[in-house]
């Protein structure tokens, strides 16, 4: 019980920031057109509380889940729609700047968010400087395809030269569509197509690879004692087992599986050295999970950094530049029902994740929050009636008719706007709580 309501407080936290800044989008590029507002609303339905000054009704409504700002004459057949100050009113162009307001508002939030705390703190991963794929799992897309172990990716898409990044947004948006992948292999450019297979519990494409990266030792575990006896210590990277070579943590339990206990050869790296050692891993039950080991923790090597303001500037909008792609993607791969609708969370998924992101840190939760910001501006920049997007899309229409839409066609629209959004939120709700229930 504790545990919910912690989740619903930081849920209300994080909504209510997103939601503030959204509606003061609106409100100030509207007060700079002065216009009259009527209303500053953080959710709908019945109004709890709040204050009046000068023409405007700040308050908070009993449904948290959005908000507005209710400018004169904005609704169809209001009796303001006449007054000087009201909307309509107002050249088309500054309503087309007060409406993309609020969007552009959540787009900085993100930005400055991810600069913010990219100063404090940013993890620095060492990784090679060509996308090789340092794991192929057995009968996954990837290996259906031809690709292996080794492979550098040079080209996928029609994306050249890529980072791993890259390939992986990729990978992500086209579940159940091929992928165009070139790699080079012993100095061959090679030509594969992948096609990632859809996962029903991340709702993502899978193509079964992974890049390769270091893999220390973080320490010893399980009460195995094979690694202490071998040398291993913290920070000592491996190599390769029985010459083969070790570029995933996935891959080194899998070359430790292939021992089935008998003694090899394990090559690992400390200071820059190389060195060789035997260890012959044993038969143990962790927690239910039986498999050979050696009593090795395993991590990636990863720096933690403060980056400068430029450069921290530069990676916000770099990994917001990635996210608004890879959410588009997975609209696109909505809409061609490769990919499914069950992967959108609603107001209880994001509570969860917001009492979970609250307990891990605050650089989580700011992360979250960064998060959850894009995607509210993305989601409001949508061509779909009564929100942002569908308003800029009327108001682009009117201006180039060069008149106004018939106040009935108006009518239509928000009507179906309203019904489309309620099916959104029941759509959801439902998808949330399906998630909670148990599996069977």
């Amino acid at each position: 019980m504790v545990s919910v309501l912690q989740d619903f407080w930081w849920f209300l936290v994080l909504i209510g920031v997103m939601i503030l800044l959204h509606e003061l989008g609106h409100y100030l590029v509207g007060r700079f057109f002065d216009v009259k507002i009527d209303a500053f609303s953080i959710g709908f339905g019945p109004r709890l509380f709040g204050f009046h000054r000068g023409e405007t009704d700040f308050k908070v409504c009993l449904i948290l889940f959005g908000g507005y700002v209710k400018f004169a004459g904005e609704q169809p057949g209001d009796e303001q729609a006449s007054d000087p100050r009201a909307l309509p009113s107002k050249p088309r162009w500054q309503r087309l700047c007060i409406t993309f307001a609020g969007p552009a508002t959540n787009v900085v939030l993100a930005v400055v968010l991810l600069t913010g705390l990219f100063m404090v703190e940013y993890p620095k991963i060492p990784m090679p400087p060509d996308p090789t794929v340092g794991y192929v799992a057995q009968d996954g897309p990837a290996a259906k395809a031809g690709i292996r172990e080794g492979d550098k990716v040079v080209q996928i898409d029609g994306i050249v030269d890529p980072t791993w990044e890259t390939i992986q947004l990729q990978e992500i948006a086209s579940a159940k569509r091929p992928m165009d992948v070139w790699v080079v292999r012993d100095g061959q450019r090679l030509n594969f197509s992948v096609t990632p297979v859809y996962d029903d519990k991340q709702h993502v494409g899978i193509a079964g690879w992974m890049q390769s990266s270091p893999v220390q030792v973080s320490g010893y575990c399980c009460s195995i004692d094979v690694a202490k006896q071998a040398g291993l210590k913290k920070g000592d990277t491996f190599v390769s087992i029985n010459g083969k070579p070790v570029r995933t943590s996935t891959r080194l339990l899998d070359l430790i599986a292939e021992t089935k206990g008998s003694p090899a050869d394990l090559v690992y790296s400390r200071n820059g050295k190389e060195y060789h050692t035997s260890v012959t891993p044993v038969w143990s039950d962790v927690q239910g999970s039986k498999a050979w080991r050696i009593g090795a923790g395993l991590e990636s090597p990863v720096e933690i950094v403060k980056l400068p303001f430029r450069e921290a500037l530069a990676e916000s909008w770099h990994q917001n530049v990635q996210s608004t792609k890879l959410i588009y993607q997975f609209l696109q791969g909505i809409v061609e029902r490769r990919m499914s609708a069950k992967g959108l969370s609603g107001p209880i998924g994001i509570a969860q994740l917001s009492g979970q992101a609250a307990r891990e840190g605050p650089a989580v939760y700011i992360g979250l929050m960064a998060a959850v910001s894009l995607n509210l501006a993305i989601f409001n920049l949508l061509p779909i009636p009564i929100l942002d997007g569908g308003a800029m899309l009327m108001l682009l229409v009117e201006m180039l008719l060069r008149r106004d839409l018939s106040l009935r066609i108006k009518e239509a629209i928000v009507r179906v706007g309203f019904v489309f959004l309620m099916m959104v939120v029941v759509f959801v709700l439902y998808n949330d709580i399906a998630k909670m229930l148990p599996q069977g």
